[in-house]
């Protein structure tokens, strides 16, 4: 009989699993699981205690009921260190739990992330009271979809930590005895806005390419194969339908639970704000963004975080700011979140300034109170984005939508208008370049690049093309601008590297100070 499949973390199949069967009536069977993950044993009772057991690898004991024609996907956590806060984002004074998964004690501390890693309190240190007593153990099912719900106390003493007073973006330190180190973090909401510049984090955008239990939307999109993975490019999707092609098999694609760490968002021990961004994902996620915060605290300018679910939920009032920053990668939109801005610019004078590259490309809907999120990935060629298809198209807003040219690649930018109140003070002349040195190192040097953004058929008529990119195949990155009726305004980089610029180019750097000056007067000046 099929009893089920074991895989680990990555759903990829565990071979050689001691497995012992215990039904209820009869004797013990003891079996290896195959190098498919595949479990197989005479088992005719149920229900049946299971306990398995691999060499770095939590062992487990669970109670399950075993059934002809329906396998249990047993799953495997490995050792190590792992650990994610919950909620991952909150507003000051509020209460947050970490839960960390580690085989041996542990440091936990916590630090605030500017321009310099800012060293905030020792939250403790935790171990073992029982064998192992800090290892976290993993659902046995497709968790992606529900999370992992970790517990950090043992059901007996859960430990939190209170958020600081000050906004920003936090991140959890832990390291072990034995020297291991894993960093996560925790976006804070002021408690009330204290600032004239909100900066939203693109949190929908790091759980959409967390693949953390085996799933994200571009590991098995739509949902989880019923087998684990022997050999990626064999068995994904991903490698057997070109350009996405998963995205187009809906309608139906199953939700990504935010309740999982992220992996892609740790951030080494000895890693500063100023030095180059190491690793294939860091370039795009919370540590691209942290390059920006940090450069704005260089510069003076003084900002309130937020999370995306708290513009979505209403946490984030943008009538009580002046200027929204997006940066590096919002790719992941609710509508709600989308008409929120779009009104607050086209009505109400908001100005925008977006800092990224493919943003706002893909709807996305929030379950149960943003505890998980579904992305409506279907898309007709023949509209500009998978946002168009569900919504609109972004380029009403930003001023110019995602196309595949330049992606992949990075270049500086070649100046086109050179009088214009952008370049003020820089002195660069028609054919000038900038955003020649970049912090981005998955791609290398060039402010225009990874995934750019153009002017389209649906951008605003009275947008104004002020720069572009010079990546290959007319690739480039539009910058541009423009203003509304009510008095709002729009900047728009279209490029995800632009922000890892500002810390090292000065053109770059003294070209954004000046639209954030401008943006922060009122009215705008002439």
């Amino acid at each position: 009989m099929l009893i089920g499949y074991v895989s680990d973390e990555a759903y990829a199949a565990l071979a050689d699993v001691l497995v012992e069967l215990r039904p209820q009536k009869g004797m013990p069977v003891v079996v290896r699981s195959a190098p498919s993950g595949a479990i197989h044993a005479d088992v005719s009772t149920w229900p049946c205690e299971v306990c398995l057991a691999l060499d770095g690898f939590g062992s487990k004991r669970v109670q399950v009921n075993l059934e002809p024609n329906r396998p249990i996907q047993f799953r495997l956590l490995s050792d190590g260190l792992l650990g994610y806060a919950w909620p991952k984002w909150c507003k000051s004074s509020e209460r947050v739990e970490f839960r960390v998964h580690t085989v041996e004690p542990y440091k936990l501390t916590f630090w605030r992330y500017g321009l310099r890693k800012e060293f905030v309190r020792t939250i403790g240190w935790f171990d073992d009271h029982g064998p192992r007593a800090c290892m976290q153990t993993l659902p046995d099912c497709h968790f992606v979809e529900t999370g992992v719900a970790w517990d950090n106390g043992h059901g007996i003493h859960r430990q939190f930590a209170t958020a600081p007073e000050r906004s920003g973006l936090y991140y959890f330190h832990a390291k072990t005895e034995s020297g291991r180190f894993f960093s996560f973090p925790l976006v804070i909401a002021p408690a009330k806005p204290r600032a004239a510049i909100a900066v939203l984090a693109s949190t929908n955008t790091w759980n959409a390419y967390n693949a953390f239990g085996g799933r994200s939307n571009y590991i098995m999109a739509a949902k989880m194969l019923d087998v684990p993975i022997v050999n990626s490019k064999a068995d994904l999707p991903r490698y057997k339908h070109a350009d996405y092609g998963e995205w187009r098999s809906g309608p139906d694609f199953a939700p990504l639970s935010f309740d999982r760490p992220e992996p892609y968002n740790h951030v080494p021990e000895n890693v500063e704000c100023t030095d180059p961004i190491e690793g294939r994902q860091a370039c795009h996620l919370a540590p691209a963004e942290w390059r920006l915060l940090g450069w704005m605290e260089r510069e003076g300018f003084v900002h309130d975080l937020y999370a995306d679910y708290q513009l979505h939920d209403g946490t984030l009032d943008l009538d009580r700011y002046r200027v929204l920053i997006l940066s590096v990668h919002p790719e992941y939109w609710s509508r709600e979140m989308y008409w929120k801005v779009k009104k607050w610019v086209f009505e109400r004078g908001g100005r925008l300034l977006y800092l990224a590259g493919n943003g706002i490309n893909c709807a996305v809907e929030y379950l149960d109170r943003g505890k998980a999120m579904r992305c409506l990935n279907q898309w007709d060629p023949v509209k500009e984005s998978r946002f168009h298809q569900a919504v609109e198209s972004e380029a009403n807003l930003l001023g110019v939508v995602y196309s595949d040219p330049g992606a992949m690649t990075v270049a500086p930018y070649e100046v086109l208008d050179p009088g214009h109140w952008v370049f003020a003070g820089t002195f660069v002349k028609t054919g000038d370049r900038f955003g020649t040195k970049t912090l981005h190192q998955r791609y290398g040097d060039g402010a225009s690049g990874h995934e750019t953004d153009k002017i389209s058929t649906s951008s605003p008529k009275n947008v104004q093309l002020l720069a572009r990119g010079l990546n290959p195949d007319g690739g480039g990155a539009h910058l541009v601008t423009f203003e509304t009726p009510s008095g709002g305004a729009v900047f728009s980089a279209g490029s995800i590297t632009y922000p890892t610029a500002l810390l090292c180019d000065e053109l770059t750097s003294m070209i954004t100070v000046n639209v954030l000056r401008r943006f922060l007067e009122s009215p705008l000046a002439p």
